[in-house]
Order: C-alpha cells, then sequence, then structure tokens
C-alpha cells in the first residue's frame, strides 16, 4: 500500500493510513494521520480520471471563501508511478448525519436541516460557466432516457403512470431555469455531525452545473433519516420564504430521480431493487398521488 503513495509530497510525516470503505464512489479514500497530529482525507483515482478530478478539486477552491465546513483541499497531483490521480483534503471528525441524527430531538434535527440549507445556499452562489448547455433542453433529454429506460427494464412500481405524467406535464418548469455549481450528491449520507454538533459537507465528487433547485432530488435520503431535518434543509435555503414553484419543481425533480432509480438498482441486486421500490412508494405518499405538490412531511417552522 505504502508503495502507492511514497511519492506522495508529505507522506513521511503521515503515522496512521486507515482505508475508508463507505460510499458509492470508486475512488479509494484513505483517513490520514501526520506525526505532529493532523487529520487528512485522500482520495485516490485512476489515471484516467486526472482531468475530472482536477476539475473537482479546482471547484473546490471558491468554497473555502464561505462559511462552510466542509472537506477543504489541499493538494492535488499523481503518483503510484503514473497510475494514480491523488486529492488530499481536510478531515471532519464526526459521525455521518444519517447515524446521528435519529439521536437529537426533533428541535436539533430542524437546525441542522437549517444549516444545511443555508449552506447549500452559498454554495449554490457559485455560477456556472457560460458554456453551460441548455438546461431545459439537457434535462428533457436526462428525462427522455430515464422513462426509456424505466419502460424496457423488467421492474416496476404501481401507480408509475402517474409519476410519468407528473413528469409529462410539468417539463415546462425547465425553461429560463438558471444554472449554478451542484454539490451533485446532497444528503445526509454525506454529511457529518461533529462532537461539537456543527454540520460538515463531505464527498463533492458528483460535482456539476445545472440548476440549483435539482439539488433537492437527493432529499428523499433526508426524510427517511429525519422529516424535521428535510423541512430545516427546505427553510433554511430559502430564509423561511419558500416559493410554490419551488415544491412543484421539487416533485418533478425528485419523480424523474427515482423513475431511473429502478432500473440502477436492478444491477445491484434483489436488496437494492427493494430499497428503491419502497422508496419510491413513499414518494407516492407524499403527494398523495400528485393530488398536491407539498409533500405531506414538510412542516414550516419560524
Amino acid at each position: 500500500m505504502t508503495v502507492a503513495f511514497s511519492n506522495i509530497p508529505g507522506f513521511k510525516n503521515w503515522d496512521i493510513i486507515k482505508p475508508i470503505n463507505k460510499g458509492w464512489s470508486d475512488d479509494k479514500k484513505y483517513y490520514i494521520k501526520t506525526k505532529d497530529e493532523k487529520e487528512l482525507l485522500l482520495r485516490l483515482s485512476d489515471i484516467s480520471q486526472y482531468e475530472n478530478k482536477k476539475k473537482e478539486f479546482e471547484s473546490l477552491k471558491p468554497l473555502t471563501k464561505m462559511d462552510i465546513l466542509f472537506t477543504r483541499p489541499i493538494d492535488f497531483g499523481t503518483c503510484n508511478d503514473g497510475q494514480s490521480v491523488y486529492s488530499i483534503l481536510t478531515w471532519i471528525d464526526g459521525e455521518e448525519a444519517s447515524d446521528a441524527l435519529p439521536a437529537l430531538d426533533s428541535r436539533e434535527q430542524y437546525m441542522l436541516g437549517n444549516k444545511a440549507g443555508m449552506y447549500l445556499k452559498q454554495i449554490h452562489s457559485i455560477p456556472a460557466p457560460q458554456n453551460q448547455p441548455n438546461w431545459a433542453e439537457r434535462f428533457n433529454r436526462k428525462i427522455d432516457r430515464k422513462i426509456a429506460n424505466y419502460k424496457a427494464c423488467s421492474i416496476h412500481f404501481h401507480s408509475d403512470d402517474r409519476l410519468i405524467d407528473y413528469i409529462e406535464q410539468n417539463r415546462s418548469l425547465l425553461i429560463n431555469r438558471s444554472q449554478s455549481f451542484q454539490h451533485g450528491d446532497y444528503h445526509v449520507g454525506n454529511m457529518i455531525i461533529t462532537p461539537k454538533r456543527e454540520l460538515g459537507i463531505i464527498d463533492f465528487n458528483r460535482m456539476d452545473y445545472g440548476d440549483p433547485w435539482e439539488e433537492f432530488n437527493r432529499i428523499t435520503w433526508c426524510v427517511e433519516i429525519s422529516p424535521m431535518f428535510a423541512s430545516g434543509y427546505i427553510n433554511g435555503y430559502f430564509d423561511n420564504a419558500v416559493p410554490g414553484l419551488f415544491f412543484r419543481l421539487m416533485a418533478l425533480y425528485i419523480a424523474s430521480n427515482q423513475l431511473s432509480s429502478i432500473p440502477w438498482a436492478i444491477p445491484f441486486g434483489e436488496k437494492e431493487v427493494d430499497i428503491m421500490l419502497k422508496q419510491t412508494q413513499s414518494f407516492m405518499k407524499w403527494y398523495d398521488g400528485f393530488k398536491t405538490h407539498i409533500p405531506n412531511w414538510y412542516v414550516a417552522l419560524d
């Protein structure tokens, strides 16, 4: 193992190297503790990912000017005789939010969600490059693919026609949407709660640019753990003044995501398929079969 790291600057000062075996990323991740007690996160990728990983690393630099606790970029380069790309980031000590939240009272859950929303608003203040493709055209192509893939797969869920109808009837909402930097996978599985009950954001490896409100398509994972956190997340983002259009677009983005989750899960086996089917049926109940645009778990608090 150490041979792969040996030409990373500072390697000789590393005292502890522990693999991290969580998450869906193809990156190899390691916890690093240096001889002078600094804690770091090391991510290793195949050299074929060099340009993507460089873009990802560079995209984090504007966030360092913001009041956000996140894995800050430290160093980037190649190692392992040019076969690997490395990124070194700051380490956030604590517990994954999906594990820590259930032990907290509802008010603490809500306030941490509020912080998550305020953090995301700052993240979205970074504009997308001017050469970004038109959002409505780009996302409608994605919708077309997802519907086709779902219809072609062997597993379908109850009332899928209502979900597809909602998507078709609300495509016009995509027109003239602004675009910004996106975390890409913003939910409780990529958040840390520190011993001091601070919220930290990790794993920007799916960063992208697009409609900032699309980022809420992963809120399903937050709702499963804590509806109060999810409510605080929305209210914190909008400073307690949530526009009605947001709820309609959030439903569209989640519907699109849930539709694609079934064919995505099939290669991973029955367990993952069951998780996605259960999540999709919960989503349908949120909206009472799309008789409403506001999910039944949402709570508006001051």
